[in-house]
């Protein structure tokens, strides 16, 4: 009979450097478990059943009009910038919470990301917003080069808020060829 617990294999386990967190859902409770959770998954936009990451650049665009008749273009620039410095660490936050890398639940960064779009297109009609909500959206569903690069080589908070700034960066980039064009 067997007393020694170590030569149990029920009781064998592979060594582990350093303990992973189990994954978890990220649910409207998750969500008020924390203040930094409230804000990574865009204060529940995150938590759409599909397309979260389309809920949360839908709700940086509604916050971004709503808040655009009390900030100035300064106000907006510095609100961005903390926006993303900000993100990486409750982003990241969250991410590890989750046991994920990147989860779709987690969207200020495509918040912060369109802002920074909207911010720079501005003044801009209604269908003008439009078009730079489809194509952002684009870059950062499809994730073409050098998103890709970044989504996979960059880790952690940072990885997670600054591969929207480059799907960001795309997106001002096609809108300006387009209207040098048009």
């Amino acid at each position: 009979m067997q007393t020694d617990p170590s030569l149990d294999s029920t009781h064998a386990s592979a060594p582990s450097s350093a303990p992973v967190p189990p994954k978890r859902r990220a649910t409207a409770r998750f969500m008020l478990s924390h203040p930094l959770h409230l804000v990574s998954l865009g204060f529940g936009s995150g938590l759409a059943p599909f397309a979260p990451g389309t809920f949360g650049t839908l709700f940086g665009w509604v916050s971004f009009v709503v808040f655009s008749h009390y900030l100035t273009v300064v106000e907006w620039g510095v609100l961005i910038a903390a926006g993303f410095v900000a993100g990486i660490y409750l982003c990241g936050f969250t991410a590890r919470k989750l046991g994920v890398d990147d989860p779709s639940p987690v969207v200020w960064d495509e918040i912060v990301a369109f802002w920074l779009v909207l911010l720079m297109v501005s003044p801009v009609t209604f269908s003008g917003q439009l078009g730079a909500f489809l194509v952002f959206r684009f870059f950062d569903a499809v994730k073409p080069q050098p998103i890709r690069y970044f989504d996979r080589k960059l880790k952690g908070g940072f990885g997670i808020m600054f591969d929207d700034l480059v799907a960001a960066f795309l997106t001002l980039l096609v809108l300006a060829l387009w209207r040098m064009w048009a």
